[in-house]
């Protein structure tokens, strides 16, 4: 079965593991901090924290940022769950957008129309998830715009697009938002395991990240609020939770991460052959943008052809029985039980139920081989002609 995604661990990724794990810290030495330099720098921000998930990571963002009990969340409607689980778990009220039609990221018009009607009814976001699906930015700079105009903090969920750009500014740089989360997942663009990461370029914001990271304490004798007490001493200033990464899972990070730039042109070239066999068939990839380097985290495609789309159920079964695990990205959050409470109307976001009626997400990893992108082609292919019984 070729996944639709897959890690590529190297001898020299399990050597630097296996130092620390012949070291005298597992965690809390000195390995995470120097993965998080690294991520500052391949993303050109000022700050970076490591978590042991994204979850974790949007998760103490919004508490950085002040989210609250009854606030709004606004996020994309095309997304994983934890992107809108994320202000749940703070007490929030979540509110979904709908996507644009070609490059099925959060759509920009009717952002801006949600938002002007928010302020008339005065249920404005206190924060927006923006959502780099597939690992394709966001017109961000057109968001950061109206996070001004109507005073909301932006976290861009930037799960997918480790290494990815928009008009030469690199994502998690942050110069469009308040923070960057990333994903360390296996099936991501860099694996760590489990594990994630939030960059920022506030001093403020990143010291509350590493404090809610771990427990709420603070050990900085700067800041503490008692800075007579013995050299034991430190404080829990707030209600932090333990969302560490260990040095076992940063050391893993730190050695993939030297190989990122490889790693985001070889997606590129494999997304390339893709574009080049896949032109003939009723089918569309994913849009790239111009001014967009995409980190290819998924390769995204649509059915075009009516009949195709009626089949979408057995041509994704099709390629199945055929050794093929392509996966669907993504359900769309109002479709889950837990959201159903939230009553959302499925009229309201046509461009997601178009998507999510004929998407498929193809196999995309370093490590496929030209024999499996021809399997991949030509089973792809044969599906849209086959005349299944409907």
């Amino acid at each position: 079965m070729i996944p639709y995604s897959r890690q590529q661990v190297t001898e020299n990724d399990i050597k630097e593991v296996v130092k620390v794990l012949k070291s005298d810290y597992l965690t809390q030495g000195r390995v995470v901090p120097r993965f998080e330099s690294a991520i500052s720098k391949i993303t050109n921000a000022k700050f970076a924290t490591a978590v042991n998930s994204a979850t974790s990571a949007l998760h103490i963002s919004c508490l950085a940022l002040g989210l609250r009990e009854n606030d709004y969340l606004w996020t994309s409607a095309n997304s994983f769950v934890a992107s809108a689980n994320c202000g749940v778990y703070c007490g929030a009220k979540i509110d979904l957008i709908d996507i644009n039609n070609d490059d099925w990221n959060i759509s920009i018009k009717t952002l801006e129309n949600k938002l002007k009607l928010a302020k008339k009814n005065n249920t404005l976001p206190k924060i927006l998830v923006t959502v780099h699906f597939s690992g394709q930015p966001t017109f961000q700079e057109k968001i950061y715009q109206l996070s001004k105009k109507y005073k909301f903090r932006i976290i861009e969920d930037a799960s997918h697009s480790l290494g990815a750009s928009r008009n030469e500014v690199n994502v998690g740089s942050c110069k469009w938002s308040d923070v960057t989360v990333f994903s360390f997942h296996p099936v991501k663009i860099i694996t760590s395991g489990e594990g994630g990461a939030i960059t920022t370029n506030s001093e403020k914001i990143d010291a509350k990240l590493k404090s809610l990271r771990n427990h709420g304490i603070i050990r900085d004798k700067n800041l503490l609020i008692n800075k007579k007490s013995g050299p034991w001493y430190f404080e829990q200033i707030s209600l932090g939770l333990n969302y560490r990464m260990t040095d076992i899972h940063a050391a893993l990070g730190l050695s993939q991460i030297k190989r990122l730039k490889s790693i985001i042109k070889c997606r590129n070239k494999i997304a390339n052959i893709y574009n080049e066999l896949f032109f003939d068939l009723p089918i569309s990839p994913v849009k790239i943008n111009e001014g967009n380097i995409s980190s290819y985290h998924l390769y995204p495609i649509v059915l075009n052809n009516e009949n195709n789309v009626k089949n979408h159920k057995k041509i994704f079964e099709y390629l199945r029985s055929n050794k093929i695990n392509v996966g669907l990205h993504y359900i769309p959050i109002y479709r889950h039980p837990f959201y159903k409470k939230y009553k959302f109307q499925i009229s309201k976001f046509k461009n997601t139920e178009k998507y999510y009626s004929s998407a498929m997400s193809i196999p995309i990893f370093v490590q496929i081989t030209e024999k499996e992108i021809n399997h991949v082609y030509h089973t792809l292919k044969k599906s849209l002609s086959v005349q299944f019984n409907v």
